[in-house]
């Protein structure tokens, strides 16, 4: 058990999968905990789930492709429980999947705005509070695609190795002053995006069969792990879920 009684925690695309395992965890752990979504129904209804189990938590609208979004989100965290103390950067998205030479330069556009903007946006609007404080934890959740190659990936691959590139700069720059900016690489988990993965059928990740993927569950009790002093060992790099001892860490089975 990791005890997180009374940390504010914003996590991102908490609407499904990854993000909603880590609100749940958060709150089990004694976590004040900040839903964000582009849409709020489902956040909504697992934030109030949340609180009929006793936790604390409450839901807001979020398009992390918008500074503006992020930074009322936060805001939101500051004015609702009074502070913020982790930022879990997990929105994400890697539909559509297509080569290169027949990708569309719009939506490609729209992956990064996601997926390395939105990462940014996010440190950029909690590190000057979390300075303040002098203490505070970062989390981006990151892919084994930041350091492989992929077909029908450039995008995702693109955007995760900026990802981890960001993760490595915010820790440079603020891991001597309280923060700890950690990555975590999950592995291959059973979300929505396994589906559109194995649908797309490119690439030897569409061919896995769905039995190897890892329920979001466990993410979800990483990423409060990573929250813990054991994160310490992780700052300014990506924790690989595939890694036996991680999972021991963690308690996994």
């Amino acid at each position: 058990m990791f005890d997180l009684s009374g940390q504010v925690a914003l996590i991102t695309g908490a609407s499904r999968g990854i993000g909603e395992a880590a609100a749940r965890s958060f709150a089990k752990y004694g976590a004040k905990v900040v839903l964000a979504a582009r849409s709020s129904g489902d956040i909504e209804r697992i934030a109030a789930e949340i609180r009929d189990n006793g936790g604390a938590a409450a839901a807001v609208t979020c398009d992390v492709s918008s500074y503006e979004d992020v930074t009322k989100a936060v805001q939101f965290c500051v004015d609702t429980f009074g502070g913020i103390d982790i930022l879990v950067n997990n929105a994400g998205v890697i539909e559509p999947i297509s080569r290169i030479d027949s990708s569309d330069p719009e939506e490609w556009s729209k992956v990064i705005d996601i997926n390395v903007k939105g990462v940014y946006y996010g440190i950029r609007a909690v590190v000057p509070l979390m300075l303040e404080k002098g203490a505070g934890t970062i989390v981006n959740i990151s892919s084994g695609a930041a350091v492989g190659a992929l077909e029908g990936w450039s995008h995702y691959c693109s955007s995760k190795a900026a990802a981890l590139s960001l993760t490595r700069c915010a820790d440079k720059e603020f891991g001597d002053m309280g923060l700890r900016i950690v990555g975590l690489s999950p592995g291959t988990v059973a979300t929505q995006m396994q589906v559109d993965i194995k649908a797309s059928g490119i690439n030897p990740v569409s061919q896995l069969d769905p039995s190897v993927h890892i329920p979001a569950e466990w993410v979800g009790e990483a990423i409060c792990w990573l929250c813990t002093d054991a994160g310490d060992a992780y700052r300014g790099v990506d924790c690989s879920l595939r890694d036996e001892d991680v999972r021991k860490a963690v308690g996994l089975v």
